[in-house]
């Protein structure tokens, strides 16, 4: 990791942390994971050699950051997927201020959608951040654009557990899974897929 990537990271968290008390609207903050998720999340994708990664939720890219860089190692692209074009504007903006730019795939659009057209076995690792009420109706193409032994992490499984719990108890109970839940920042639920 460079010292201008460490340095964004730092600034951005900053900025999320104020930017988010100053505003109760949940859709204008930019709810971006914990330092140790980011963390978390290259570890991961440098151990599995994951190239090809599906975030959802970009918000202002400071995660995709943390997933263009470990990608970067291996050769792999990040494409991520945001709704808000404000949003899609400053990921796009900071992505660019490391030079992650050629690391990322922006799509501004409805995460449905981009699941629904993406091809199956797409994927290597899928990071859901973002409508989590949106995931259960997701799962099957999520399933299905994940190749075997792909990887599933999703941010919030213990800070919106109730919110999650239909989705993560679809996924522990379905045939060809397994799961676990890890307590790295608001929790993550990791699913495999055999």
């Amino acid at each position: 990791m460079t010292t201008s990537l460490k340095a964004l990271l730092k600034e951005l968290e900053t900025f999320g942390a104020s930017h988010d008390a100053a505003h109760e609207n949940r859709a204008s903050r930019m709810l971006n994971i914990t330092h140790d998720t980011g963390e978390f999340l290259a570890v991961i994708v440098r151990a599995m050699g994951a190239r090809r990664i599906l975030e959802i939720g970009t918000s202002n890219g400071y995660s995709t950051l943390w997933l263009a860089d470990a990608a970067a190692a291996h050769d792999g692209l990040v494409t991520t997927v945001e709704l808000s074009p404000a949003k899609v504007a400053m990921a796009r903006a900071n992505v660019t201020r490391v030079g992650l730019q050629d690391r990322v795939h922006q799509v501004e659009g409805d995460a449905g959608d981009v699941l629904a057209g993406s091809a199956d076995a797409a994927f290597d690792l899928v990071f859901l951040d973002s409508e989590r009420t949106a995931y259960l109706a997701w799962l099957p193409h999520i399933e299905r654009v994940l190749r075997p032994g792909g990887l599933i992490v999703v941010d919030n499984a213990t800070s919106h557990a109730q919110e999650l719990a239909p989705f993560m108890q679809a996924l522990r109970c379905a045939p060809g899974w397994s799961t676990s839940l890890v307590g790295v920042g608001k929790g993550q639920f990791l699913a495999t897929k055999h």
